[in-house]
């Protein structure tokens, strides 16, 4: 007697489903993040826990957790701003991708990453507080902010968002309140600045960066520090000497692109010292002719984005590089890991933020 032996093979999806739920998402935590995905295509329960906060815990747990780099993008076409994600393409370059389940953004927002989330802060609602949870990119709607306020800038100290900006767009009216991401509540007071401010909010925002659990932040004249456990504003001279905007800091070191100069500087605020990053010189010559750029730390790393405009074909591309950084007998240095065109169209970078995942 014969017996046929079968050789249709069982689904690997199917195999992994037979197997307990606790070993599934230990699998699935190990996987990169940018395959989430394909991966929530597989079938519904896959596309469930690919946003399941138990994911992310071991995700956490493992050291599995990512820096995914995110930008908002200003369309000079439609005028609306839209939250675009950096992914690997097949070819290996990267590019910006839509995220279509989110709507569009205000004008006039702030916005801080957090752990996976990123929250907004003001614009055209002048109390509107929310945030997107970067695991599943659902939209949460937060507690309204206790005053009304419009351009903000905001930084991240310890959990704590503070958050600055016109009470009811008056400009000589500025204000502060701090939102404490543990609880997802305002804290009751409401601080007074007792600084003049002059405009720090236009489409292009001057920022605000961290650095030793203090608030830098500048307007269009001068620079300023907010230390919040002295409740104490400041100024550094040395600092100010560079108008600078669009910043990031890495490792308390404070770094942006002077587009008048075309160079990165980094400005140190222990030894209250400005300097050049070297060996950035043969990228920087493809941004001459930008007429803005913005950075920001990734992962250790330097992420900057800047446009071109092809003559040829009348369009305009974002493109963004990754600066490893290194200090050598007192001077910094960079490598470009890599850049690429990002983005084609009519469009341009507004706020690039990194988000843990």
């Amino acid at each position: 007697m014969f017996y046929k032996i079968s050789t249709k093979k069982t689904p690997l999806s199917s195999l992994i489903m037979s197997l307990p739920e606790d070993v599934i998402i230990d699998i699935l935590a190990r996987v990169p993040r940018c395959d989430y995905p394909k991966l929530s295509l597989v079938s519904k329960h896959f596309r469930s826990l690919v946003v399941s906060p138990e994911l992310y815990a071991r995700r956490s747990l493992l050291g599995c957790t990512e820096h995914c780099l995110y930008a908002v993008i200003f369309n000079n076409e439609t005028k609306d701003f839209h939250l675009y994600i950096l992914r690997p393409k097949n070819n290996g370059n990267r590019c910006l991708v839509l995220i279509p389940s989110l709507p569009t953004m205000c004008y006039g927002v702030s916005f801080v990453a957090v752990g996976p989330r990123i929250y907004m802060f003001g614009g055209d609602q002048k109390n509107m507080a929310s945030s997107i949870d970067c695991r599943s990119h659902m939209v949460q709607t937060l507690p309204s902010m206790p005053v009304p306020m419009s351009f903000t800038i905001a930084g991240s100290i310890d959990g704590r968002i503070y958050v600055i900006g016109y009470r009811d767009y008056n400009r000589w009216n500025n204000v502060m309140v701090v939102f404490n991401t543990k609880t997802q509540m305002w804290e009751p007071e409401i601080i007074k600045i007792d600084i003049e401010l002059r405009s720090m909010w236009s489409k292009w925002s001057y920022g605000c960066v961290v650095m030793a659990d203090k608030l830098y932040m500048r307007d269009d004249k001068n620079s300023f520090i907010y230390d919040p456990k002295k409740s104490k504003w400041e100024r550094d001279e040395r600092l100010n000497s560079k108008k600078w905007k669009c910043a990031c800091v890495v490792d308390d070191v404070l770094y942006y692109h002077d587009t008048y100069k075309n160079e990165v500087r980094a400005y140190d605020p222990k030894q209250k010292r400005w300097s050049v990053v070297k060996g950035l010189e043969e990228l920087l010559s493809e941004t001459t002719n930008s007429w803005y750029s913005d950075i920001m730390c990734c992962g250790g790393k330097l992420a900057l984005f800047f446009p071109k405009i092809i003559i040829k074909t009348k369009q305009n591309e974002v493109w963004c590089a990754e600066i490893s950084l290194k200090k050598h007998r007192g001077e910094i240095w960079g490598r470009v890991e890599w850049y690429d065109n990002v983005l084609t169209g009519n469009c341009c970078v507004t706020k690039p933020l990194t988000v843990m995942v």
